[in-house]
């Protein structure tokens, strides 16, 4: 399982840490994703990291402004996200992807490579 956490409220340029917390499988062996989906809007990929902590991607609209990392020992992924921008509004998630899908290729969102999925936390950029 996987369960997000902080969320909220912010204004515009401020910051916020998301936290990805795993159970149930080894974050150690796995590699990880960020999404998020705006009212509306199909759900996008954010950031990827790969289960080492070594590689990370990043998606077109956040890049600069995010950045995903992971603490094996506290089974905790982590986006940080700053220069929050009104368009950065939406749910957002983390996933798991299945063993051997990821590797460092461009983050972006197949459902096919990933398995589990956390319940969202929602982010509102807004003054």
């Amino acid at each position: 399982q996987l369960a997000e956490s902080g969320g909220g409220l912010v204004q515009p340029g401020g910051s916020l840490r998301l936290s990805c917390t795993a159970s149930g499988f080894t974050l150690a062996y796995s590699a990880i994703g960020w999404f998020r989906q705006a009212p509306g809007n199909e759900r996008e990929a954010v950031a990827c990291i790969s289960s080492t902590g070594t590689v990370k991607r990043y998606g077109d609209s956040v890049q600069g402004r995010f950045s995903i990392s992971k603490d094996d020992a506290k089974k905790t992924v982590y986006l940080q996200m700053d220069s929050l921008k009104s368009e950065d509004t939406a749910d957002y998630y983390c996933a798991k992807f299945k063993a051997g899908t990821w590797y460092g290729e461009p983050c972006v969102l197949n459902h096919k490579d990933l398995e589990v999925w956390g319940q969202g936390t929602l982010v509102t950029v807004s003054s």
